[in-house]
C-alpha cells in the first residue's frame, strides 16, 4: 500500500522505526468500532424518538391522514392561485387504524423509532463509513470525493422528504379510498406503517442516483454518451421503478417518475463533468 494511502492515525512503527501497515484483523477491528459508533447514534436517536412517540405518531406518521396536513393545504392553495378553484383540492378519507396483535402497538413504536432514528442519524453513519474508507484512497481520490458526505446526506434527506410530502399523501388517499364491493377496508397499524416506510426510505436511496453515476463515471463504467443513447430506455425503466415503489395509481407514479427522470438528466450532466475533468487531467 502506498504511503499516501495510509492514515497517520493508523500507522504503527516497527522496532526499526519503519512504518507498519495495519493487518487484516486490525482493519476489521477498526471497522467494528465504526459500526458500533453508528449503532450508538441510531439507537440514541431511536430512544429519543420513542420518548416522544405520541408526537411522532400523531404529527409525523399519521400526518398524511389528517385534513390539515401541509401538502393538502399547499396543493389546494396552488389550485386556487392558478385559477382552477378547488379542482385540485383533496383530503384523505377518514379511516380507522387497528392493532390486531397483543403487543403490536409496542412493537410498532419500537420499529418506527429506530427507522426514523436511522434516517436522522444517516449523515453520521455515512460520515463513519467515509472515515473508514478515506485512508485507503489516494490524494486525487480524496479530492474528488470532497464534500460527498454532505451531498449524499442532503440528497437522501431530500428524497425522504419528497416521499413523505408528495408520494405519501397521494398514495394514502388512493389506497384508503380504494374499495371492493362487499369488503370493508380497515387498515392495520402495521400495514399502514410499512407502507409509510416504503413511500419514504426508497425515495431517499433513489435520490442518490447522481452520486452513484459520479463514481461509476470515475471508473469508466458510465459515460454521458451512453446515458444519452439509452435515454428512451431510461424513461421505461423510470416508469417501471415508479410502479414498483408506488401504489397502482397513475398520478402517484408520475409524481415519482418525473423527479426520477430529472435525476437521470442531472446524472448525465454529472457524468459529462467527470469526463471533462478526466480529459483535462490526461491532457496535462
Amino acid at each position: 500500500m502506498p504511503l499516501d494511502q495510509i492514515d497517520v492515525d493508523k500507522m504503527e512503527l516497527s522496532p526499526a522505526g519503519e512504518v507498519k501497515e495495519m493487518s487484516f484483523l486490525e482493519h476489521l477491528e477498526e471497522l467494528r468500532w465504526h459500526i458500533i459508533r453508528s449503532l450508538i447514534a441510531i439507537i440514541s436517536m431511536g430512544i429519543i424518538l420513542f420518548l416522544f412517540q405520541r408526537w411522532m405518531f400523531d404529527v409525523v406518521i399519521f400526518g398524511p391522514t389528517r385534513d390539515d396536513f401541509f401538502s393538502y393545504k399547499v396543493i389546494c392553495q396552488l389550485s386556487n392561485n392558478i385559477g382552477l378553484g378547488d379542482m385540485m383540492c383533496f383530503t384523505p378519507p377518514d379511516f380507522a387504524k387497528i392493532a390486531i396483535g397483543f403487543g403490536e402497538p409496542f412493537i410498532m413504536s419500537i420499529k418506527v423509532s429506530f427507522v426514523m432514528g436511522f434516517i436522522l442519524a444517516f449523515p453520521f453513519v455515512l460520515w463513519e463509513f467515509w472515515k473508514f474508507v478515506k485512508p485507503g484512497l489516494y490524494d486525487k481520490e480524496k479530492k474528488a470525493a470532497r464534500g460527498m458526505v454532505a451531498i449524499c446526506s442532503i440528497l437522501f434527506l431530500l428524497g425522504v422528504l419528497f416521499g413523505y410530502f408528495i408520494i405519501a399523501p397521494f398514495a394514502v388517499n388512493f389506497l384508503a379510498g380504494y374499495s371492493i364491493p362487499g369488503v370493508q377496508n380497515t387498515p392495520t397499524m402495521s400495514s399502514f406503517i410499512n407502507y409509510m416506510i416504503m413511500f419514504t426510505a426508497p425515495a431517499g436511496l433513489i435520490f442518490e442516483l447522481p452520486v452513484i453515476v459520479y463514481f461509476l463515471s470515475k471508473v469508466g463504467l458510465v459515460t454521458p454518451e451512453g446515458m444519452k443513447k439509452y435515454r428512451r430506455h431510461s424513461i421505461i425503466g423510470v416508469l417501471l421503478l415508479a410502479a414498483l415503489i408506488t401504489p397502482p395509481d397513475v398520478v402517484t407514479q408520475f409524481l415519482i417518475g418525473i423527479p426520477l427522470y430529472i435525476l437521470y438528466e442531472v446524472s448525465i450532466l454529472v457524468s459529462a463533468r467527470v469526463q471533462k475533468q478526466e480529459e483535462e487531467e490526461f491532457a496535462n
